[in-house]
């Protein structure tokens, strides 16, 4: 069974001299969890997007293998 590491990030940096106030720029990873399947990982994904904004900087959670 593969393991998945479940984070957030942003896909955006805050630059005032940029439209909107933003420039392309991914954030460092932030775990939120480990899960023990795809299926599972994708529930969290949505779960945390769910209940969290993600505001100016477009932070969404995502998964990868770990």
């Amino acid at each position: 069974m593969t393991k998945f590491r479940v984070f957030h990030r942003t896909w955006w940096k805050a630059n005032p001299s940029w439209p909107d106030g933003r420039e392309p720029g991914i954030g460092p990873r932030r775990h939120i969890a480990y899960v023990w399947s795809e299926e599972e990982a994708r529930e969290a994904c949505r779960a945390w997007n769910a209940t969290h904004s993600p505001g100016l900087l477009s932070d969404k959670a995502e998964y990868e293998e770990a």
